[in-house]
């Protein structure tokens, strides 16, 4: 491989921030804490959500000021309530009812530099508003992929409003965090162009397959990843195959292919008599999985290959995600824990693709994806 980039990596680069120079007459006057330059509002107290909350109350987000709060369902925007380390567990009964202007309004009255929106949800209702707000001057971080990763006008309007100014820190949409995407704005700042793309990018998907041996029934595997906090409540929001999708789409589409959402052919792992049940009863139902899946492993065992859940992208622009059989030389069948793996063969890196590997799902390393697009606008 050209070059591999891990998330300890990343996360060593992203934590050198150059401190600025001071003058003798500084040096000499009292200390005074530094005023925070960004405040941010939160929509999103989640697990995602939760955890950014405990690092913002770390020495690394000294800069930020938190001025608003919110769940789908009451918001805070006191001071004092704010600043409690319970916050996340007052939020589910106490504060005022959610509303977005409120929010907007303590942003445009904290007098920060930055005034930062953080989407922590998957609301789709909610992200078809990032482009509005970053029209109206705010800057949005976010882990949602229903805009960048939805529908092709909703990504043309994203670009619209960012060329206004306005700053989309896009980094926990892909891989957790992993720099996927700023690696590929850099290589086409430089005039690199991506080619083709392939790799694993989920990273609860990653975990099953690589577990997955055929003795053990994929719906116990699936039950672990659930309890283990890998999969959504609703597992069918990983089987489905469409976060990996939106996933490839936002890759492709920063790399300069116009993709729509319906050109991207998904073949999902969940059978059609089970897509409309309740979650509690697809729950119940979740062995239905067991007997495709074990056939399908040991046709791939006959053969000398493993099962892996891959997206793919050709030079041509088609786009593919599913499962499929690769062999044990593969860079995919290598793969352990929830390890997403990126391999981007672009004009440069074309004899070996570039590869971007690393832990790819958990709410502390999004967290942390989603402070630092913050800290940057710092």
């Amino acid at each position: 491989m050209s070059a591999v980039l891990d998330a300890g990596t990343a996360g060593a680069a992203s934590a050198a921030i150059p401190t600025p120079h001071r003058s003798i007459a500084t040096e000499a006057a009292p200390a005074v804490p530094a005023a925070p330059t960004v405040a941010i509002v939160l929509l999103g107290t989640g697990v995602v959500g939760g955890a950014l909350l405990k690092l913002l109350n770390t020495p690394a987000a000294a800069r930020v000021r938190l001025v608003g709060a919110a769940n789908s369902r009451r918001q805070q925007t006191s001071a004092a309530r704010l600043a409690s380390r319970s916050l996340r567990e007052q939020l589910n009964n106490q504060g005022d009812v959610r509303d977005n202007a409120a929010l907007l309004a303590a942003l445009d009255h904290s007098g920060a530099a930055a005034r930062v929106i953080i989407d922590a949800t998957a609301s789709t209702a909610l992200a078809s508003q990032h482009a509005q707000w970053l029209a109206r001057g705010y800057h949005v971080v976010t882990a949602n992929k229903a805009l960048a990763g939805g529908e092709l006008a909703g990504w043309r309007a994203l670009q619209a409003a960012t060329a206004n100014g306005g700053r989309y820190g896009d980094a926990a949409t892909v891989g957790a965090g992993l720099p996927v995407l700023s690696t590929l704005r850099r290589l086409r700042l430089c005039g690199d162009s991506l080619l083709t793309l392939e790799g694993v990018f989920s990273g609860s998907l990653s975990w099953l397959f690589n577990q997955y041996d055929g003795k053990t029934p994929f719906s116990a595997l699936l039950r672990e990843a659930r309890r283990l906090g890998y999969t959504e409540p609703d597992p069918r929001s990983d089987l489905s195959g469409d976060d990996v999708a939106r996933k490839l789409l936002i890759i492709a589409r920063n790399a300069g292919f116009a993709l729509g959402s319906d050109e991207v052919v998904v073949e999902g792992l969940v059978p059609e008599v089970l897509r409309e049940l309740d979650t509690g009863t697809f729950l119940e139902r979740l062995q239905e999985l067991d007997a495709p899946l074990a056939a399908r492993h040991a046709e791939a065992a006959s053969r000398g290959c493993v099962l892996r859940f891959l997206a793919r992208l050709n030079q041509r622009g088609h786009a593919r995600v599913g499962l499929v059989e690769v062999p044990g030389t593969h860079p995919a069948a290598r793969l352990s824990g929830t390890d997403n793996q990126f391999a981007l063969t672009t004009t440069r890196y074309n004899a070996q693709p570039l590869v971007i590997q690393g832990p790819g799902a958990g709410p502390e390393i999004t967290a942390q994806a989603l402070l630092g697009d913050v800290l940057a606008l710092s």
